[in-house]
């Protein structure tokens, strides 16, 4: 209800369709809400097919505050979150709130620079309307292979730094960096298997994947900190043993971010029970010797 009043009260001017299309939801649900803010006093204002919030209307300008900002506010605001440590988790908290409010365009702005953020601004358009895009240029992780790849992009990651795309080509979900992506053409062809949309797993180390493995590790002081430091979501997953020692318990989509974290802290971490994760370092730390 709060993303349709910004819509209503913004200079553009919306149709019940553009809105229902735009919230992704029905005209009875709009006509609803509507009814809604019109028993809460608010006066509603048609011009054609056209409606919004009258200006005139009883708090409008409370309401308009809060859901708005002035160019001056939004440059203000730019800088504070930028000037926010990355790892800090109340930085995160702070862009999800926003992104439940404000446009994705503008937001984006908040967080994305230079080159990338022209194909952030036509990848949020393409999963707005729902169209294929082609990925010019993309450098795969792979090898040092570039190429186009046409794909279904449908939604972010945490600070636009990856799209989940369904991939024409291989008929799968894949995460595509936007680091690496040249440029975005958007397709006038529409998705075609928008069923097959799934973001997949994601874990505490930024690693995704299909499947899940449990992991028990058994930190130090300076683990334990540096891990929350580092990945923040991984807080969840930690408990206290003792003093000087905490547990995490958690699921990883494969071995290679917790392998690279475990190495460079040996000396502060014990696996436990994870028998398959230890056979994995061991395999890592013996290729890398050899």
């Amino acid at each position: 209800m709060l993303r349709l009043m910004k819509m209503l009260t913004t200079n553009t001017t919306y149709t019940v369709d553009d809105m229902a299309d735009r919230l992704d939801m029905s005209r009875r649900t709009i006509y609803r809400y509507i009814d809604t803010f019109r028993n809460a006093g608010f006066v509603i204002k048609k011009s054609g097919q056209h409606i919004r919030l009258d200006k005139e209307s009883p708090h409008f300008k409370d309401i308009s505050q809060l859901v708005h900002f002035t160019e001056e506010e939004a440059t203000i605001l730019k800088r504070a979150i930028e000037n926010i440590d990355d790892t800090n988790l109340l930085k995160q908290n702070l862009k999800r709130k926003l992104y439940s409010v404000y446009d994705n365009k503008i937001l984006a702005d908040t967080i994305v620079r230079g080159d990338n953020s022209n194909n952030v601004h036509s990848l949020i358009e393409a999963i707005e309307q729902g169209q294929q895009v082609i990925l010019h240029n993309y450098r795969s992780a792979h090898g040092s292979a570039v190429r186009d790849r046409r794909v279904e992009p449908f939604a972010f990651t945490t600070n636009y730094v990856q799209v989940w795309c369904f991939d024409t080509e291989s008929n799968n979900c894949k995460l595509f960096k936007l680091s690496r992506i040249g440029s975005v053409e958007i397709l006038n062809e529409k998705w075609q298997n928008a069923a097959a949309h799934d973001k997949g797993f994601i874990d505490i180390f930024r690693m995704h994947g299909q499947s899940r493995h449990r992991i028990q590790l058994r930190l130090g002081m300076m683990a334990q900190n540096l891990l929350i430091e580092e990945y923040p979501l991984s807080e969840q997953y930690i408990s206290q043993i003792d003093n000087e020692h905490w547990l995490l318990d958690a699921e990883v989509a494969n071995y290679a971010g917790v392998a690279r974290f475990v190495i460079g802290l040996k000396d502060n971490i014990e696996i436990i029970d994870s028998p398959e994760l230890e056979a994995y370092i061991a395999d890592y730390v013996a290729k890398y010797l050899s």
